[in-house]
C-alpha cells in the first residue's frame, strides 16, 4: 500500500513537472465542469502505461464535492493478485472558478514532507453531455485515462472515446484496457 501511494506520488510530481513545457499545442480542456455532476464514481476504461498502476486490473475513482470547491478524490484499484490499493487525496482548480484543469495531490506522508511538490495535472478534456463518460489526461499527453459510470460501454461509446483523444493528439494504441469480470474470475482459478 504504502509502495502504491509513493509511485502514485512521484507519477503525478512527474507529470506535473513534464506539463509545464510552454507547449502551445497543449490539448484542448472542455472550459467548464460541473462538478456536482461531476462527482460520483467513474470506472477507468482504459489508460495510457503508468508507473505506479502497472499492476492494476480495474480501477475506479470516486469524487466527492467539498464545502470550498475542492473535490475529495478516492482511487483505488484491484490488481491481478486480487488485492485492492488504495490512494486518497484532493483534487483542486488550478485557476480559481475554473473547473476544467484541476491539481491532484494524493493524502500521504510524501505529501507532508514536501507539500505541493506532488500534485499532478488533471485536466477534463471531454465529458458527455449526460456526464457519463469522460477523457482526463495531462497537458504532456505522457497520461490519459478514458472514464465511464459503468465499468464497460458499447462498442460504438469505445471508438467516440478514441476518436477524440486521437484528436487531442493521444497515441491510443498504448492504452491498458480494463481487465473485464470475466478475465479476472479466469485468474483466480
Amino acid at each position: 500500500m504504502m509502495r502504491f501511494v509513493l509511485y502514485l506520488c512521484a507519477s503525478l510530481f512527474l507529470a506535473g513537472c513534464a506539463s509545464h513545457s510552454g507547449d502551445d499545442l497543449q490539448p484542448k480542456t472542455v472550459g467548464s465542469v460541473n462538478l456536482k455532476r461531476y462527482q460520483g464514481t467513474w470506472y477507468e476504461l482504459a489508460r495510457l502505461p503508468m508507473y505506479f498502476q502497472r499492476n492494476c486490473a480495474q480501477s475506479e475513482a470516486r469524487y466527492s464535492l467539498l464545502p470550498d470547491g475542492d473535490m475529495s478524490v478516492f482511487n483505488r484499484c484491484l490488481t491481478t493478485e486480487w488485492k485492492w490499493e488504495e490512494a486518497k487525496g484532493t483534487a483542486t482548480p488550478q485557476v480559481p472558478g475554473k473547473t476544467d484543469k484541476l491539481w491532484v495531490e494524493f493524502n500521504n506522508w510524501f505529501t507532508a514532507l514536501l507539500p505541493g511538490v506532488t500534485k499532478g495535472d488533471y485536466w477534463v478534456l471531454y465529458v458527455s453531455d449526460d456526464y457519463k463518460t469522460a477523457i482526463v489526461g495531462s497537458p504532456s499527453r505522457r497520461y490519459m485515462w478514458l472514464l465511464s459510470r459503468t465499468p464497460t460501454v458499447s462498442a460504438d461509446t469505445r471508438e467516440d472515446l478514441l476518436s477524440r483523444a486521437r484528436q487531442q493528439g493521444y497515441d491510443t494504441t498504448r492504452l491498458i484496457w480494463r481487465t473485464s469480470d470475466k478475465q479476472m474470475a479466469k485468474t483466480s482459478q
